[in-house]
């Protein structure tokens, strides 16, 4: 890999010292075979997740939806859809809140009220910003998902073709972020389609975590 790539990769790509400090979280699936997951946080939005949908769907791809609870209780029909494209959602807090910026209680208050509208025991927080002491809680009753690529498609100054080649570098298991939101959709509109096509002729399966 040119040296270029190299420092474009270390921007997308977590580094092994964070993996190291939250081991009991889930960064990358351990697999051999030629599966990758992609995931989908802060929606649903009410034109955005479908139009993510028709995406998957045109690749036979499936993927995983981390939703913010208050946007499942103000467009619910779009939550459904989700589900009834055999998709998968996990949890990603009631108003998107930053474990770092709340008490123990407070976070897992946040996420319980989620959880009443979202029934999935994968959990995803936003940012990444968890506390180890909320960490050590929740995972007594979650799967904490992280991952291994950030397309970083929430940047409205993204260099389209750097993430283009970041997201390009893949392998096995890897659990690939994107964004189902207003602020990431002139990025995603660019992205998601390339990438589907990318991966799909370099015989990857895309598949929900479970």
């Amino acid at each position: 890999m040119k040296a270029y790539s190299a420092k474009i990769m270390f921007k997308y790509t977590i580094p092994r010292v964070l993996i190291s400090l939250f081991p009991s979280c889930t960064w990358k699936v351990k697999t051999w075979d030629k599966v990758l997951y992609l995931t989908f946080d802060d929606g649903p939005h009410p034109q955005i997740t479908p139009w993510v949908l028709e995406q998957l769907n045109a690749y036979h791809a499936q993927a995983t939806f981390f939703c913010v609870g208050d946007n499942v209780r103000k467009y619910p029909t779009v939550y459904q859809q989700i589900l009834d494209a055999n998709q998968a959602v996990g949890n990603h807090t009631m108003h998107h809140v930053k474990g770092w910026k709340l008490s123990d209680e407070a976070y897992l208050e946040n996420i319980h009220q989620a959880a009443s509208l979202i029934q999935s025991k994968l959990f995803r927080p936003p940012y990444g910003r968890i506390k180890p002491s909320q960490l050590e809680k929740l995972k007594l009753d979650y799967k904490v998902i992280m991952w291994s690529k950030l397309s970083r498609d929430y940047d409205s100054g993204l260099n389209l073709k750097q993430s283009l080649e970041a997201m390009k570098q893949v392998k096995a298991g890897d659990i690939i972020v994107f964004h189902d939101s207003e602020k990431a959709y002139p990025q995603l509109r660019q992205l998601l389609p390339q990438l589907l096509d990318y991966y799909s002729a370099c015989g990857y399966r895309m598949e929900c975590l479970s």
